[in-house]
């Protein structure tokens, strides 16, 4: 452990290269993969910021079902700080967007390392939970994808961290740049606002222990009030138009749960080991796990807060878990700070203890974290199987030529419905495999649509050969043709 303490930076400057180095190969890859569809539906909003209307009350979407394409779902900050930077280097090729995606997320792990210093008051420990917490598949997966999540995660963990910082200096500065980050987490995704929890039990507990004056917590937690008031008063305006599962979670009677049962099951012994925590360092959950309740340390002052919080992303979790469902990985964002504290409060035991061979196995798990999540996250940037149609991503830059810049094209089939417009670079209207007809096709054509992509089998749907005029592309299983 003493090894770990001294070279604590070489540990923290050896994160990122390791990172870099193993994420390399798809950084000027085109958005494909797990979730591609929530993917191009981030990088859509982003490219709108940049080519139309930059306010940031109006993020867009190239989708029409929508007037005007608003596309008011989370407040979208990192959408918007994106297109700043594209701006400023004028340019919006996706490399872009995923270094600075990678940015944040070595933020991300720097935030975890400050906070868990401030914690456990130890940088070896620190720098143990920053390792792990890096290579954590899901996490080593969307920090060069354009998630809305990363940026709720990088401003979630700093807050606590620097909460934390708080806590030891009593510094009101920490506290306002604290309250910043809270807010913005809050804003760039809802979810996070379960962090609170933490900040307000902590605030609670020094009123009732008196490590502070009653005025003093009062103006502390105004500061924190204040931020989620600002964050709230943007979800209290778009809510309401919201037509997505997740805010009546188990209650939503519109649509068929998955069994849930099951859901749990492969959560608990598929999910959680393999994708959040990752195999590599599941020993250590485990043996932390055991010490924080045979030593009953959830129940000592400087952690409870945090029981509370792992109680709230329990009851988080029970609530959404018919939409988290066993693919709604990102929903589990909330749940990656308090998991690599055990986790690095167990390695740190492990290398604590006197025996030498489980020192050994834990020095051999640490070591191949990089390998394992390589492994486990990265066949899903296949190019061979992008997640939608091969030929889009084979013939992105010939679709884009095919028909002008401003037309208006209907796209599919596209359940999503942002890939394929994302990948043809137009406005317009996709449509799925079990919704569309001559009828639809006819109401989009009143609506403005010039041109149409589609798969070679909807030329045989009834009536639609009579919308199609001339053919300008032909190659595999898509056609392109102007709509009469």
């Amino acid at each position: 452990m003493e090894i770990v303490r001294k070279h604590y930076r070489l540990i923290l400057i050896f994160i990122p290269l390791v990172s870099l180095v193993l994420h390399f190969h798809v950084l000027n890859t085109d958005l494909i993969g797990y979730h591609v569809w929530r993917q191009t539906e981030t990088q859509t909003v982003i490219n709108n910021f940049y080519t139309g209307d930059f306010s940031i009350f109006n993020p867009r979407t190239n989708e029409y079902s929508d007037k005007g394409q608003q596309h008011r779902m989370e407040f979208p900050v990192m959408q918007w700080l994106f297109a700043a930077v594209y701006k400023l280097l004028g340019t919006d090729k996706i490399i872009v967007t995923r270094l600075l995606t990678f940015l944040m997320g070595i933020g991300t792990v720097f935030g975890m390392f400050y906070l868990t210093r401030n914690f456990f008051r130890d940088v070896g420990i620190a720098a143990i939970a920053a390792w792990c917490f890096n290579f954590s598949p899901v996490f080593y997966y969307y920090t060069i994808n354009p998630m809305p999540d990363n940026m709720a995660l990088c401003c979630g963990v700093w807050s606590i961290a620097l909460f934390s910082g708080y806590l030891n200096s009593g510094k009101l500065a920490h506290v306002v740049l604290s309250s910043v980050f809270f807010c913005l987490a809050v804003l760039a995704k809802l979810p996070f606002i379960i962090y609170g929890v933490v900040i307000f039990s902590y605030l609670l507990v020094m009123l009732i222990r008196k490590e502070r004056s009653v005025r003093q917590l009062t103006g502390v937690g105004l500061i924190y009030l204040a931020g989620v008031l600002i964050a709230l008063s943007w979800y209290a305006t778009v809510i309401p138009h919201w037509v997505i599962g997740a805010v009546h979670g188990v209650f939503d009677q519109s649509q068929n749960h998955p069994d849930l049962a099951y859901v749990i099951q492969r959560t608990i012994i598929a999910i959680l080991p393999e994708l959040i925590i990752n195999y590599g360092s599941v020993l250590f959950f485990l043996i932390g796990f055991y010490f924080i309740f045979s030593l009953k340390l959830f129940r000592k002052v400087q952690v409870l807060p945090f029981t509370f919080l792992g109680l709230s992303l329990l009851a988080y979790f029970t609530y959404e878990m018919n939409i988290i469902d066993v693919v709604h990985d990102y929903y589990l964002f909330p749940f990656l700070m308090p998991v690599f504290l055990i986790v690095a409060y167990g390695a740190f035991k492990l290398l604590s203890g006197k025996l030498k061979m489980l020192k050994i196995v834990t020095v051999i798990c640490l070591t191949i974290l990089p390998l394992t999540a390589f492994l486990r996250a990265d066949p899903p940037w296949d190019v061979n199987a992008p997640g939608f149609n091969l030929a889009y991503f084979k013939y992105k830059d010939e679709l884009r030529k095919v028909t002008p810049a401003n037309s208006y094209c209907v796209v599919g089939y596209d359940d999503s419905p942002f890939i394929l417009l994302y990948y043809i670079n137009r406005k317009g209207w996709a449509f799925g495999r079990l919704w569309f007809d001559e009828k639809l096709l006819a109401y989009h054509i009143a609506e403005g649509a010039q041109y149409i992509y589609m798969d070679e089998e909807v030329e045989s749907f009834p009536g639609i050969k009579q919308h199609l005029g001339e053919k300008l592309f032909d190659k595999e299983s898509i056609k392109v043709y102007k709509l009469k």
